[in-house]
């Protein structure tokens, strides 16, 4: 043939007698091994097997061209260790151009950024977490024992103390007027009985039944007041727990974070104070840095929250005048018009502040909507 078939050629390689190739050809040998292989081969068609550098068995295994002629038994050419190396290494990076699959038989296996960092980041965290609490016990420790020191901003503390002073007495007196308030609605509920029950009496008694009457009126006419009185109470009640319950606990939730950020102020200030009296050497410069930085961090943070605290505490003062300024209005003009027999100047209190009464029965749904 004019041509020499790929496998000829490759077989033609000469070998030493123990099997290995000349060092002189193996430049010769990758060279026509490239040139044997036809554009557009697949793995399937072309094996390269590695059994171990111990001289028992190696080589590559040629399969049969769909092109050539010649018999479908393939030979095995036994190559040097290193040129098998290269090659094996280099089979593991073969790119196949026609879509066909490449499968990675070895090489080693690396872990990708992604699954390891979500677990290193949580064994960070909790690692920060511990040394931040650490040191905030220690702190808390110290201050209670007298023996470690605390930042104060005095004008800032007495506004704090006054305000969960007058949270107290807020609640003390929501306590007494919820107390009012259910009193009231058992004597109303009461003179409301008596009044149906004088009613009936001055139906059936004919001797006594003026007098029946005047009394039936007069225990209607007050269960009525009652009931608005019970109305302006009760709106009372609703704002001032509005203002005790959320806004004045809104700010002292503040005011909790606030004393948080200052524990770990205090306890990152200590840390760095202990430091710096301590020797100076490269095994104590990183630390000291690292501390001074922390310390930095968190003089910031109890900054922002001093600044957060004393804003709200300015903003709840104005809100708590005006609200208790309202309320207190109204207490007193429809406890004074319904002591004073006042029916008007009651139901005109109620008016100003825009209080609507429910209507007994109401709610209550009608025959049809039962059927």
């Amino acid at each position: 043939m004019a041509q020499e078939s790929p496998k000829n050629s490759a077989a033609e390689i000469p070998v030493t007698s123990n099997g290995q190739l000349e060092d002189s050809h193996e430049h010769g040998f990758n060279r026509d091994l490239k040139c044997s292989l036809p554009v557009g081969l697949g793995l399937s068609e072309t094996k390269i097997t590695s059994h171990g550098f111990d001289g028992a068995k190696e080589g590559v295994e040629a399969g049969q061209f769909p092109s050539s002629s010649a018999s479908p038994k393939s030979s095995v050419i036994s190559p040097s260790s290193a040129a098998a190396s290269r090659l094996a290494g280099q089979g593991c990076d073969l790119i196949i151009p026609t879509g066909g699959r490449a499968q990675q038989k070895s090489g080693p296996v690396v872990l990708a950024d992604e699954v390891k960092n979500p677990a290193m980041e949580k064994l960070e965290l909790v690692r920060k977490w511990s040394l931040n609490t650490y040191k905030c016990t220690r702190q808390i420790i110290s201050e209670k024992l007298g023996r470690g020191s605390r930042t104060v901003d005095l004008e800032l503390e007495a506004q704090i103390d006054i305000l969960r002073d007058n949270k107290k007495k807020y609640e003390n007196i929501l306590r007494l007027a919820q107390t009012l308030s259910t009193q009231l609605f058992q004597m109303v509920h009461t003179q409301r009985q008596l009044g149906d029950a004088f009613a009936d009496l001055s139906l059936k008694s004919l001797e006594l039944h003026e007098e029946f009457g005047y009394n039936a009126d007069t225990q209607k006419l007050l269960a009525k007041n009652g009931e608005t009185l019970l109305g302006a109470i009760n709106f009372f009640i609703a704002s001032v727990t509005t203002l005790v319950n959320k806004t004045i606990e809104d700010t002292l939730l503040t005011v909790k974070q606030y004393e948080s950020a200052r524990i770990e102020y205090d306890a990152y200030r200590t840390d760095l104070e202990e430091l710096n009296l301590g020797p100076r050497d490269a095994n104590t410069l990183p630390k000291i840095e690292q501390s001074q930085q922390l310390f930095q961090v968190h003089k910031e943070k109890y900054d922002k929250m001093r600044n957060d605290v004393s804003i709200k505490l300015k903003f709840l003062e104005e809100n708590k005048v005006k609200v208790l300024h309202n309320q207190l209005v109204l207490f007193h003009n429809a406890i004074a018009a319904y002591f004073a027999g006042n029916q008007k100047q009651l139901e005109q209190t109620l008016k100003q502040f825009h209080i609507k009464l429910k209507t007994p029965g109401a709610d209550a749904p009608s025959w049809l909507e039962e059927q």
